[in-house]
């Protein structure tokens, strides 16, 4: 039996009761990831994210219903909205608390940030890797700590920032046929979308008077955009080791590189947050944008003629290789659980295939698997309009390198850069005139006081 609660919680943490019914990972499936349990019944409480996409929840909901059915557990399931950082703040107070639900999504950096409150999923992770494949390094980067998985990667809300495109802009400014270069049901071709062929788009748009609509603020869209730039280059502000390495001629090479593209963004782009660039391009006036499928949604639902013009594909190559920024989300127990087998044990389904596929098609093609084997399924080779405008998103051909801002410094430094919006503060003061070894002086003095906390 399942309840299902669609709420707001806020600081405090919403304490439930678990009876543990014995579950084991020993699936009779072949190949398939144990997800079978006893059926002795019990109690497990899950806070997941609040999906944007009307109904998207609907689908998670039908199958946490069916393995509970079938396990004869009575799961609650509280869906909670990232608006506010309700779900952050839940987290948190949980954290604290050392009490609330059993199972939680995580957002990007929160595994590392727990990692002393979640209980290890390397027995479910191993499998589903064998299983559904390998996942991609940056999932590996913020999941996994010390050869130890903290948290599975979800399907629901993990995402890819790539462009969208203006087919008839690009094709009209730029001379660029979006989907010749990255055609619906074939593999890319796009050896000449580099970034020196992205800037002279990006000067051409601008001049036919639809500019690319790149965000420079300090929200999550314009740091994801500017990490991808940054790691094509090779630029890192923090290696692995946890040396500051800002001072390079990689970050010279990308603050350099953001110069001229500022140049032709709109004036406004310093002050954008994450809704601005899909206003800018619902508007009519973007030619490109780096977003997931959400801006096109909204297009398809109020300015049609708009989303019949629209195409995801992937991001230009720097010099250091083709990146696209990739935001997962994960799902985690906390150590506090008391019923820590069923939570493998429902994760490991949501995991399956079958699972995820319903996941993407609920969402309209914006949830995206992390695991290299789930990245062609038919929802993104049918949505439309135009037919195929997400084939290209879920990377099926692996054409580029799914980053985050931020990496590879260590777990604690990596965040404070993505949630600090380090690069594109150092991309603004360069571009209004600072000298660029007092940006990178200032860069320095900032990790250097990320060290100290």
């Amino acid at each position: 039996m399942t309840t299902r609660r669609n709420v707001i919680i806020g600081g405090g943490a919403a304490a439930v009761a678990a009876a543990g019914a014995a579950v084991y990972l020993n699936s009779s499936k072949p190949g398939a990831p144990a997800v079978s349990t006893t059926g002795t019944g019990g109690k497990l409480s899950l806070a997941l994210w609040d999906h944007w996409v009307p109904d998207a929840n609907k689908a998670t909901q039908k199958l946490i219903d069916e393995w509970a059915a079938k396990e004869k557990v009575e799961v609650t399931v509280d869906f909670i909205t990232s608006q506010g950082n309700k779900l952050l703040l839940t987290g948190a107070a949980e954290s604290q608390a050392k009490s609330g639900h059993d199972v939680f999504a995580f957002s990007t950096w929160l595994p590392s940030r727990y990692a002393d409150n979640l209980v290890p999923m390397n027995d479910v992770m191993d499998p589903l890797i064998k299983q559904n494949g390998a996942v991609n390094a940056t999932v590996e980067y913020l999941g996994k700590v010390g050869g130890k998985w903290l948290a599975v990667p979800a399907t629901v809300g993990s995402q890819i920032k790539g462009p969208c495109s203006r087919i008839d802009y690009m094709k009209q400014h730029a001379n660029i046929d979006v989907q010749a270069m990255y055609p619906a049901g074939a593999a890319p071709k796009a050896d000449a979308w580099t970034f020196d062929a992205f800037l002279k788009a990006a000067e051409a748009c601008h001049k036919g008077g639809n500019p690319f609509g790149i965000g420079l603020g300090t929200t999550a869209d314009n740091v994801d955009t500017a990490g991808a730039i940054f790691h094509g280059f090779g630029a890192m502000l923090v290696n692995a080791k946890g040396e500051i390495t800002v001072k390079s001629d990689p970050v010279r090479q990308a603050l350099d590189y953001y110069r001229k593209l500022m140049a032709f963004l709109p004036a406004d782009v310093p002050a954008w947050d994450d809704a601005s660039n899909n206003k800018y391009l619902v508007s009519g006036k973007a030619s490109l944008i780096m977003n997931p499928p959400s801006a096109w949604a909204v297009a398809k639902r109020d300015a049609p003629k708009v989303a019949e013009q629209l195409w995801t594909h992937g991001f230009a190559a720097g010099p250091k290789g083709r990146y696209a920024p990739f935001v997962p989300y994960f799902w985690g127990i906390w150590s506090f659980s008391k019923n820590q087998s069923a939570g493998k044990s429902l994760i490991a389904h949501l995991s399956q295939p079958s699972s995820a596929e319903k996941m993407v098609a609920a969402s309209g093609g914006y949830d995206l698997p992390s695991f290299a084997n789930l990245t062609t399924f038919k929802t993104w080779a049918e949505e439309g309009p135009p037919k195929g405008t997400l084939y290209h998103y879920a990377n099926p051909h692996n054409h580029q390198i799914l980053s985050i801002a931020g990496a590879p410094a260590p777990h604690k430094i990596g965040e404070q850069i993505y949630v600090q919006a380090i690069q594109t503060q150092m991309a603004v003061r360069h571009f209004k005139g600072e000298a660029m070894e007092a940006t990178l002086t200032w860069a320095a003095s900032e990790l250097e006081g990320f060290m100290r906390n």
